[in-house]
This record gives structure tokens, sequence and C-alpha cells, in this order.
């Protein structure tokens, strides 16, 4: 256990993010908080809400934008205080250029809802880039595919089970 004391009950594969882990056998935390539906920026709040949490900085804190590129869709993992550049997460897959996703398509091909989506157990797997930062933590938190719960895991663990590759992909 990452944070035994601050695990709340979590039914097995509560989400498919959750599945994920489990039939990859990768340790993982589930942390859980009350989501405000007012909310409009839900990184923010996940960083507000965990800021108790001993030991969690915002910058492990990491969100997950879902981006358009030539070839369709693609996701990139930054900390949540960043701002992505698209650019840099262009170079890193290897194509001219990169936007962000419509919030329709993002849901749609991840079955996530915005604020919930998770980089694991996404209903079509993306290609996928991790901010290089997480590779400076022991631990990262990012969505375990609900508003208002967090997963927290190794960041090898992130980079494997997504297949990821990692760059530096947060703006100046």
């Amino acid at each position: 256990m990452l944070f035994p004391h601050y695990a709340e009950p979590v039914a097995r594969a509560a989400t498919r993010a959750i599945a994920a882990l489990l039939a990859a056998d990768v340790p993982h935390q589930v942390l859980q908080y009350k989501h405000d539906a007012r909310t409009e920026s839900f990184g923010e709040e996940a960083v507000e809400e965990l800021a108790e949490v001993e030991g969690v900085s915002p910058e492990q804190v990491f969100k997950t934008l879902v981006i358009a590129q030539p070839s369709g869709l693609a996701v990139a993992v930054i900390p949540v205080p960043s701002k992505l550049s698209l650019k840099a997460v262009a170079a890193a897959l290897g194509v001219p250029k990169t936007t962000m996703a419509d919030r329709a398509a993002a849901e749609r091909s991840t079955g996530y809802v915005i604020g919930g989506i998770s980089p694991f157990g996404q209903r079509k797997p993306l290609p996928t880039v991790v901010d290089a930062s997480a590779l400076h933590w022991e631990r990262v938190l990012c969505s375990a595919g609900k508003r208002g719960w967090e997963v927290v895991v190794h960041p090898q663990d992130l980079i494997r089970l997504t297949k990821a590759v990692t760059a530096d992909i947060r703006a100046a």
C-alpha cells in the first residue's frame, strides 16, 4: 500500500482503469475525494483535495489530455500545474502537428467523461506520451477513471501499461 491510511474501500474493478491495473497486477492505491459538480478545473480540484495527503506535491498529480494528430487521437499525461506544449507532444509522437481533441471525440474514444479520463483502461488504447518529469517521482497520481477518484502508481508502471513514450511535453 502506498498510502494505507488514506485508502478508501473500493470494490474490485470499480472502473475500467482499476480493472486494467488489477489485470496487469500493477501495485496501486485508489484515493477518493468529494467531487464538486460545479468544478470545471478537474485537475486543480484533485490537487486541492489531495493537498493534505502527506508527501503529495502538485507536480506529481498528472492530468490526462486527449489530443488530435493526423492519424487519429493520442494522449498526453502531464503534471496538473503545467500547460501542454502541442509542438513538443507532436515531436514526441513523430507527427507535424497536434491540437486538443474535441470533447465528444475524447469521451467517445476513451469511454470516460472529461475530468475522469484515465490513461488506463481506455475503450480504445491510444498512443500515449508521458511527461518525463514523472520519472523524478517514486509515485504519481492520475485519474482512476471517475471524477473524484485518483490512482497512485509508480511512474514506470504508468509508462509500461500505457506503452507510452516519455518526453518533456510541458510548455515553457
